[in-house]
């Protein structure tokens, strides 16, 4: 017993004994936390550098784009071919992907060798070779003249411009086919295939192993979102934003980046970390100098280096009593799955004695020992290194998605990785080290990278297929030059009827007299109280103006409308109003003051016959109290008050709410001669001749004329550009067949628009996964505030994609670009069709003036105007193109329309003194 303690104990400290021998050797091979923290700061210098634009030429670490924009969602289906070439074989494969209740592939392939003279051939050799074992591969698996799909994995360096173009870069590993650098592989391998008549096939795309191994496994585990080879070679690629690849056009979404790691430390970034051992390998490699990450790592190096410390540790007397072999002089003989059989646990050792012996060695027992911890050494520090990069590209995706721990997965592929036996084990637990924020999931690629470059072919094919459906969906919002010039000239001939007698009566643009004929001249003065009636709130207000110097205070206080009282009877609705007074009157402490002049700004379609009279001709916006149409809103609000009986207020005029946008923004500007509100509601105003207002006496004098035009269209003049979507909304408003130009043009329709596309496109499977939530299910969930924030330029996908989840839309990334490009192509035709009708105006009033040009001013107001990122632009790019004659200004109604009907009314006042004088 004592003897085999004894043995035990000498064989330990024979191992110590070599362990420390060997550590002391190699003191330059071990890497502390802080060099490993250091190298994974450096790296991530180095991404930045590959990523800009300017500094792109001159980084090491290339970062190219692949543009591989989306990862499977597993409704990709059909079959493909595909190759992988850049390893020691070439494969051709058919996978059949389908979605049988859940996404299944099925796949078969086959393995052809790549001789030397393949490899170090030239270019149409090698495409030659690779053309004819698809052609073989085709012919014995009876898919002759099948039209197929082809991804092509090619595992080195190349520049694309798109996802089926490859400019080769430089050829790795054992590759050195003279006359490819510099052109384009896809092409060369087209026009090779073309030689074939039976082979009919369409290279979609041209992957790296590193992409393909994380489209492999992303279709297995959608959080996979980097990409690991450790094999001949090494690489990494991941997901990485579009607003920071500087060498793509667009900001929109994610796209691969094959980073080429490799290359790492060529600038001399590593210098510090490099032994003598990697020196003399590079030096003895086929492309010195190049590649010198990779040479640390990647299993076509790690034999050769552990070949090279043994020569000198023999050298030096430290191993097999200084007696060399031949075989241990010869470059290439320890190779890495020689490391992976000396390291592996239990036999390891045995296996270590035999490989020392077919290299014509006599190793003793520490011998074998010392040479298993060389092993270990040089293998450990390839996971160190490794693991410091991949964790720089983790803490990275963090940093860009913002968040405080990430979640997500790893695919990794790689003979190294695959057979070592220690070396996953090693690598997890460094990088968990390095990035303790962030959850991984390391999961091994299966099928290997042909599998993925099938993935990639599929997602290309179903992302074809469905940019063509959404493309088809967009295309119907798109208005050329043309329609939007017809727009023009329908708008004008809708005004011409509706200001006739004959003819105002089928009218869709109503053109309603205001009585409002005078401007601001700056010498109006008192307290005026205006209330302002038009959507959900109701303002009240008073409004102090002093003459002279066109100052005006404003004092006023919000009430909402609740819906029950908006859709109530009449006289609810005025009795709720009259109280929203009381309380204001009360809140200001003027309830008992002399009887106040007002103004009542009434945004909804009014006949007046003076200034004072409305009878509303129907309700918009949602409201829908009985007893009102047909009826004068002055008298149902002066006998309100009455009831009140509380105090007395002089209605002196109402008024629509562009028409108080108009003079609000007159007071300041006297070109002001239109009003625009671009809201919930869309509606104009403008000062008419009175010769051309047949429903008014006299021809002396202008008049503002409160166009209504929400219901233009209504006769069908539309029809040609309205959209299914259209059809679906109005069918589904308080209104069906009503304010057509209204429901393509207001915000309280736009939202609602997006929700009808994005249901159809999810129908039809481009969207959140074929899934209609039930949020995406209801009504007015899709509010025009979404549309502003979505299609705000400074708003990344991600919080893009908050926004929707706020909404119950659970959205991908690809799903959030395809909704901002719906919220856009909404928003913009509704800003050209107003800037269509808005051209009709103006270039009515240069034309009625007798002018060459005009220059005019257009108040505005309204949300969509206000807060929408491009709705003005397109609006005012519209009106240029259209009426190029006319020099429109656009002024901002910073006072909304109360001030303006404090202001008619003070006009009026003002007007009614002068004829008492």
């Amino acid at each position: 017993m004592f003897a085999v303690h004894l043995l035990a104990f000498y064989f330990t400290k024979l191992k110590e004994d070599q362990i420390k021998k060997v550590d002391r050797f190699l003191y330059h091979l071990r890497l502390s936390d802080d060099t490993l923290l250091d190298i994974m700061t450096r790296f991530r210098a180095e991404m930045e550098k590959g990523l800009g634009k300017d500094t792109n030429p001159t980084a090491c670490v290339k970062m190219l784009p692949t543009f591989v924009r989306a990862i499977p969602d597993g409704s990709e289906k059909g079959e493909f071919l595909a190759l992988d070439l850049g390893g020691s074989k070439f494969r051709v494969l058919t996978v059949r992907v389908s979605e049988e209740g859940k996404p299944n592939v099925h796949m078969e392939s086959q393995i052809y060798p790549t001789p030397k003279e393949i490899i170090h051939g030239s270019g149409s050799e090698l495409f030659d070779y690779v053309a004819d074992c698809a052609a073989d591969f085709v012919k014995t698996r009876d898919l002759a003249h099948k039209k197929l799909p082809l991804g092509l994995t090619f595992s080195f360096p190349c520049q694309q411009s798109k996802l089926e173009e490859g400019i080769l870069l430089s050829w790795t590993k054992k590759f050195k086919v003279r006359g490819v650098q510099d052109t384009d592989v896809v092409s060369s391998l087209t026009r090779a295939l073309r030689r074939h008549q039976d082979v009919d096939v369409d290279v979609l795309a041209l992957v790296n192993d590193t992409v393909a191994t994380m489209m492999t496994c992303a279709y297995d585990d959608p959080r996979c979102e980097v990409g690991v080879i450790i094999g001949t070679g090494t690489n990494a690629c991941y997901m990485e934003d579009m607003s920071n690849i500087d060498l793509v056009e667009g900001d929109e979404g994610r796209m691969a980046i094959n980073t080429e790691w490799g290359a790492f430390g060529e600038d001399g970034a590593l210098e510090d970390i490099r032994t003598e051992f990697d020196r003399e390998l590079d030096l003895g490699s086929i492309n010195p100098g190049k590649q010198l990450f990779e040479k640390m790592i990647s299993g076509l190096y790690i034999g050769e280096l552990v070949r090279l410390i043994l020569l000198k540790m023999t050298k030096a007397g430290l191993l097999f009593q200084g007696e060399k072999s031949s075989a241990l002089h010869t470059k290439g003989k320890i190779e890495t799955r020689h490391v992976a059989l000396m390291e592996k646990y239990k036999e390891g050792l045995q296996n270590t004695r035999e490989i020392l012996r077919e290299l014509g060695l006599e190793p003793s027992e520490e011998d074998c020992v010392a040479v298993q911890h060389v092993c270990t050494i040089v293998s450990f520090r390839s996971a160190n290194l490794c693991a410091a990069a991949l964790a720089a590209i983790l803490n990275r995706l963090r940093e860009n998605r913002r968040l405080t721990r990430l979640r997500t997965t790893v695919g990794m592929d790689g003979t190294l990785y695959k057979t070592h036996p220690q070396y996953p084990k090693r690598l997890h637990k460094v990088v968990r080290k390095l990035v303790p924020n962030c959850d991984v999931r390391f999961l091994l690629s299966e099928s290997g990278s042909a599998k993925g470059a099938a993935m990639v072919t599929a997602v290309a094919a179903r992302v074809q297929a469905q940019r063509k459906v959404i493309d088809e969906v967009l295309a119907l919002f798109q208005l050329t030059r043309e329609h939007l010039v017809s727009v023009k000239n329908k708008m004008r001939s809708e005004m011409e009827y509706g200001l006739k007698k004959e003819t105002q009566p089928l009218a869709t643009v109503k053109m309603l007299p205001t009585y409002v004929c005078a401007m601001p001249d700056g010498t109006e003065k008192g307290k005026y109280l205006a209330l302002d009636l038009g959507g959900t709130n109701f303002r009240v207000l008073l409004v102090k103006i002093r003459s002279g110097r066109r100052s005006v205070r404003m004092y006023n206080k919000i009430f909402a409308i609740p819906l029950e009282i908006m859709q109530g009877t009449g006289e609810e609705l005025f009795d709720h109003i009259v109280q929203c007074i009381a309380d204001f009157l009360d809140y200001m402490g003027i309830k008992g003051a002399s009887k106040l002049p007002l103004g009542f700004t009434f945004s909804f379609p009014c006949k007046q016959n003076c200034l004072d009279k409305g009878i509303l001709v129907e309700w918009t916006k949602g409201f829908k109290a009985t007893d009102c149409e047909g009826e004068d809103v002055v008298d149902m609000l002066r006998e309100a008050i009455k009831r009140r009986n509380e105090f007395e207020l002089d209605v002196v005029a109402v008024l629509n709410d562009t028409v108080g946008t108009m003079m609000t923004c007159a007071y300041e500007d006297p070109a002001c001669e239109i009003g625009l509100i671009a809201g919930t509601g869309s509606n104009v105003c403008y000062m008419e001749e009175m010769r051309n207002i047949e429903l008014v006496e006299g021809d002396e004098g202008i008049m503002c004329i409160n166009t209504e035009w929400g219901g233009f269209g209504d006769n069908g003049c539309l029809d040609e550009i309205r959209t299914q979507y259209d059809v679906e909304v109005d069918e589904g408003s308080l209104n069906p067949g009503k304010q057509r130009y209204e429901k393509m043009t207001s915000g309280m329709y736009l939202g609602e628009i997006v929700r009808q596309i994005l249901i159809d496109l999810t129908k039809h499977g481009l969207l959140f996964r074929g899934q209609i939530s039930e949020r995406l299910r209801t009504r007015g969930i899709f509010e025009t505030k979404f549309l502003s924030q979505i299609e705000s330029d400074r708003l990344a996908l991600l919080q893009v994609r908050r926004i929707l989840q706020q909404l119950g839309l659970d959205s991908t990334c690809e799903d959030s670009i395809v909704v901002k490009e719906v919220c856009g192509a909404v928003s913009r035709r509704a800003a050209q069709l107003c800037g269509a009708g808005l051209a009709a105006i103006v270039e009515k009033r240069r034309e009625d003036r007798g002018l060459e040009r005009l220059a005019i001013t257009v108040g505005v107001d309204g949300t969509l105007y206000k807060l929408h990122p491009h709705f003005s632009r397109i609006l005012r790019e519209t009106v240029h193109a259209l009426a190029p004659r006319c020099d429109v200004t656009f002024m901002l109604s910073e006072d909304g329309s109360g001030k303006g009907a404090a202001l008619i009314t003070a006009v009026a006042k003002r007007l009614h003194l002068k004829k008492d004088h």
